[in-house]
């Protein structure tokens, strides 16, 4: 459960990205909402007078942060100026497969080559609907995104493992203080000129994509892969363009296809299979 919750919040991050690109750029937008889920994250530190990470977690928290606090927002905002976010659900179609790799090269887990047909079969088949009427050669947003994937599934996997000794909002928490030096500065750097000039849809967005797309979302998604197993929980993520394109029609009225509940359906399948033979 705590999976699904993780990325049915994960689900809403592009489209929230677009609005908030609306009305700012890709480098505020990236740095603010670092800055913001980073005091965020101190105040609950502090709340719950959590004890510092030992010394020899840095490397791993860093990790973490240059993965899904820096890498992976900043790459699909960048991307997202050029690409809309219907075409940036192509490339989340590789993210469970990306994370099971790194997962397998970072914990150890050792999946079953089962677990792996269905992993791919399941990624190709989110692939194929997501790029379904998509044409032009790829172009820099295509480049963006395939980076942001990659970063993210390395993130993803590392605080994986990670939240097993320190609790998994312990883990995004800290990441997201770890990035105060760097973030706060850029933000205040960044920050638009006349703010109030802003559109009250791009605060939402961002207001969004800080608060629970890299803070809120990882309390349940980083819990769910320390108890779950990286490969296993991360093949959940094939369920997020569907869950992005049901939150596009909600938010952007877009039109849901009959061959968007087939694909879904299939996915849910090679889902469940590939966690039972992991």
């Amino acid at each position: 459960m705590d999976g699904l919750v993780g990325i049915t919040i994960f689900s809403a991050s592009l489209v929230a990205t677009r609005l908030a690109l609306t009305g700012m750029d890709a480098l505020f937008l990236s740095a603010a909402r670092a800055a913001l889920a980073g005091l965020a994250g101190a105040a609950a530190l502090l709340a719950l007078r959590q004890a510092r990470p030992r010394r020899a977690d840095v490397p791993a928290l860093a990790i973490v942060a240059a993965g899904v606090v820096v890498g992976f927002p900043l790459l699909t905002a960048l991307a997202l100026q050029t690409v809309g976010a219907a075409h940036g659900t192509v490339f989340l179609g590789l993210l469970p497969l990306v994370t099971a790799l790194f997962g397998a090269l970072r914990s150890g887990e050792r999946p079953s080559p089962v677990f792996w047909l269905f992993s791919l079969t399941g990624a190709l088949v989110t692939v194929a609907f997501a790029a379904r009427g998509l044409d032009g050669p790829p172009g820099p947003g295509d480049a963006f995104m395939l980076a942001a994937i990659v970063l993210c599934g390395l993130g993803y996997a590392e605080g994986g493992v990670l939240a097993r000794r320190l609790g998994g909002w312990q883990v995004i928490a800290w990441a997201t203080v770890l990035s105060l030096p760097v973030s706060v500065p850029l933000a205040l750097a960044l920050c638009p000129a006349e703010p109030g000039t802003i559109p009250l849809p791009a605060w939402a967005g961002l207001a969004y994509v800080a608060l629970f797309s890299m803070l809120i979302g990882f309390v349940f998604w980083y819990r769910a892969l320390a108890r779950g197993g990286i490969a296993a929980v991360g093949q959940l993520q094939l369920m997020q363009p569907f869950l992005g394109l049901g939150v596009a029609a909600l938010v952007l009225g877009e039109r849901i296809e009959p061959a968007m509940i087939g694909a879904a359906l299939a996915v849910a399948a090679c889902v469940a299979l590939a966690r039972r033979f992991t």
